[in-house]
């Protein structure tokens, strides 16, 4: 195997970038185009892009298997968590306007920000799983 060492050091410049990025695009959804789904593939690119140059050894140090599926659960949970305080607030299930009924529109604003939040913790969660997952088919 050959030393790529200018992937490395060009991708250890990038990465903090491209998981910048992610947030920017996860915090900037509900203003803009982004959200959940599209800043969790990019923060986990960021992860397979690390896992293509320094290899799936790495990924699963950095990310282990145990992490990435307490990081799935706790974005469902997040999800579903609004939905329910929603409905204990006495809306609907992810009614955002009970989470505040005096400022129906800042109700709107958390929640679509918080649910946005589980959506992208779920979806890099599973992209980061299932690029692990079939990256290291026929290793031990």
């Amino acid at each position: 195997m050959t030393d790529h060492t200018i992937l490395r050091v060009v991708s250890k410049l990038l990465l903090p970038y491209v998981l910048l990025f992610a947030l920017y695009v996860q915090f900037h959804g509900d203003y803009g185009p982004g959200g959940g789904f599209q800043a969790g593939v990019i923060f986990a690119a960021g992860f397979v892009l690390y896992g293509l140059i320094f290899g799936l050894t790495a990924v699963r140090r950095v990310a282990p298997a145990r992490m990435v599926e307490l990081v799935i659960a706790t974005g469902v949970l997040v999800y579903a968590g609004t939905g329910v305080v929603a409905m204990l607030m006495g809306g609907n299930f992810l009614d955002y306007d009970a989470l505040n009924p005096a400022h129906p529109s800042t109700g709107q604003h958390y929640g679509i920000l918080v649910v946005e939040l589980g959506v992208g913790m779920t979806v890099a969660a599973v992209m980061i799983a299932i690029y692990s997952t079939f990256a290291g088919r026929g290793r031990a």
